[in-house]
């Protein structure tokens, strides 16, 4: 993969804030809505940890100013902190968007750093529907206790509640994040991708928020190149293919993001991130 040192001044670039890096299929949870329908057998892709690294480095020498660390579970990828070193020495902030499950001792050091955002989703105050939309019992408890504990710690934190069952406890999840000490709080309904398609249903743009390609952008776990996770059904190139710059730059990404339908009322809340709602670093909104 090409490294673009000096991208031209009127590159397509310019507009690029966030890079959704999906670093992994794999995961400790299987939520009813995942968007890549991630699980404990998923793996972890074709990218490899040097084709990431090239991405990382390829994303700071274009201006890009975030990268945000997602999956499946990004802390999962036995790189994950390399990834966010590296970042880091780029002049990089990064945001590490985990469902806060397991916390090992030593990951705090890295939760802490300047330049480093916690990001993670919440879905109720009710341990028994928080649960049930995760797959896995015991998981309000654990991710609640580590979001107390990042605070404690002097972490920053962002949570995203994704709207997904009827009568969901949203705004008592809102108001329980709030009462732990979590000031930055997204919420977005479910978008119809992934877990949360209807049998047989076609993904669409429509379904989109309206930002995807909009200051942001995300690379999965195969190296396609897409304008936000929630629309990786509609790959614009591919980084192990081609450099980032020219996947930016060419004909296919201009297609892409002419198709992709205005700002809507209820869309994905303000630019402070990026991922359709809970995620928000500057992608599309939750990264769910």
């Amino acid at each position: 993969m090409t490294t673009v040192l000096e991208p031209p001044a009127a590159s397509p670039l310019a507009g690029i804030r966030s890079l959704e890096l999906e670093i992994t299929g794999r995961c400790q949870l299987t939520c009813t809505h995942c968007l890549s329908e991630s699980s404990p057998q998923a793996s972890h892709g074709t990218m490899t940890p040097a084709d990431w690294r090239a991405v990382i480095t390829d994303a700071a020498a274009l201006g890009i100013r975030t990268v945000q660390l997602i999956g499946g579970e990004p802390t999962v990828h036995p790189c994950w902190r390399d990834f966010t070193e590296l970042a880091l020495s780029l002049g990089l902030h990064v945001e590490v968007y985990s469902n806060l499950f397991h916390v090992a001792p030593d990951w705090w050091d890295v939760f802490t750093r300047e330049g480093v955002t916690l990001g993670t989703s919440y879905y109720s105050d009710d341990p028994a529907e928080h649960d049930k939309i995760t797959g896995r019992q015991g998981s309000h408890v654990r991710t609640r206790s580590h979001i107390r504990e990042a605070i404690t710690r002097g972490a920053t934190v962002r949570a995203g509640i994704v709207d997904i069952l009827p009568g969901q406890r949203v705004a008592e999840a809102r108001a329980e994040l709030e009462s732990m000490g979590v000031k930055h709080i997204n919420t977005d309904r479910v978008r119809a991708v992934g877990r949360a398609a209807l049998p047989g249903q076609a993904p669409t743009l429509d379904e989109m928020c309206g930002r995807c390609t909009r200051g942001r952008a995300a690379i999965l776990p195969n190296g396609n190149v897409a304008g936000c996770v929630l629309s990786r059904d509609f790959p614009a190139g591919n980084v192990r293919e081609t450099p980032l710059a020219e996947v930016f730059g060419g004909a296919a990404w201009a297609e892409l993001a002419a198709s992709v339908p205005p700002l809507r009322a209820n869309a994905c809340p303000p630019d402070d991130s990026g991922d359709c709602d809970p995620a928000n670093t500057e992608a599309s909104d939750p990264a769910y």
